[in-house]
């Protein structure tokens, strides 16, 4: 599977605010140990070095793109390193493990979060956030188009599974590993500009795995019968404006 951050980054704004919501609710620190666990192209890693300027920051992802991008344009000072959220175990105790948009990408996450908690000093923190809109109209669509006969044999299988849990499930998975747990959710109505940006939007994310398994004409098309659903369910306003609604799940664990 393969990203591109510049198509992800085109909503840099949008993307980027969850971190600095979730980075809010962090209690500050000195001289921490701090993992961005999943840094992407290094803009929620860019929010961690201006809150804690004395840390020891650690940016891990496992697409050599993204980290690309984050060594030439992230913030200065930290370590970037390639890794497996699903494998990855810290080699020395982290106060703070943070991780924006990234574990809904890994299936069994919650057995991950408690796993992590275990390897954290007392006081160390568990911060994460993902999208929680995966039976909103975007991701309802992508499964029917990709579900249809047209398409069925290359795409049914990668959307079956859903990959994020209510937030009573993270309590439950997390209350025996921490000494507080703060879970809350969020719908952003983010204003989008563009003629197709719900489409754009998916494109440098949740359309990722279904994109790498098509040829270049395929993508054409697929992109095609998506974009002509996306607009019934998102109408553009008479301003150029589209609404669209994204849920986010956020936890803040501390040991």
């Amino acid at each position: 599977m393969s990203w591109n951050p510049d198509v992800y980054l085109s909503f840099a704004g949008e993307r980027t605010r969850p971190a600095a919501d979730l980075l809010a609710r962090v209690p500050p620190g000195e001289r921490w140990r701090i993992t961005d666990l999943g840094c992407g192209p290094g803009n929620s890693t860019a929010l961690l070095a201006a809150r804690y300027p004395a840390a020891e920051l650690t940016g891990l992802d496992n697409s050599p793109a993204r980290l690309e991008k984050a060594r030439t344009e992230g913030p200065p000072g930290v370590t970037w390193r390639e890794a497996d959220a699903a494998s990855w175990s810290p080699d020395r105790p982290q106060d703070l493990i943070f991780s924006n948009a990234l574990f809904q990408w890994v299936p069994a996450h919650g057995a991950i979060f408690s796993r992590l908690m275990e390897t954290m000093p007392l006081g160390g923190v568990l911060a994460v956030q993902m999208p929680r809109n995966f039976n909103e109209p975007s991701h309802r669509i992508i499964r029917e188009v990709a579900q249809s006969e047209k398409w069925a044999s290359k795409l049914a299988a990668l959307g079956l599974r859903e990959p994020v849990l209510p937030p009573e499930a993270y309590f439950e998975i997390l209350k025996g590993h921490a000494a507080s747990i703060d879970i809350w959710e969020t719908v952003y109505v983010q204003a989008l500009n563009g003629e197709d940006p719900v489409l754009d939007w998916i494109k440098g994310t949740a359309l990722t795995p279904y994109l790498a398994a098509l040829d270049h004409r395929q993508v054409e098309l697929f992109l095609e019968e998506l974009a002509v659903k996306l607009r019934e369910a998102y109408p553009r306003s008479s301003s150029g404006i589209t609404l669209f609604p994204f849920r986010r799940v956020f936890i803040v664990a501390t040991r």
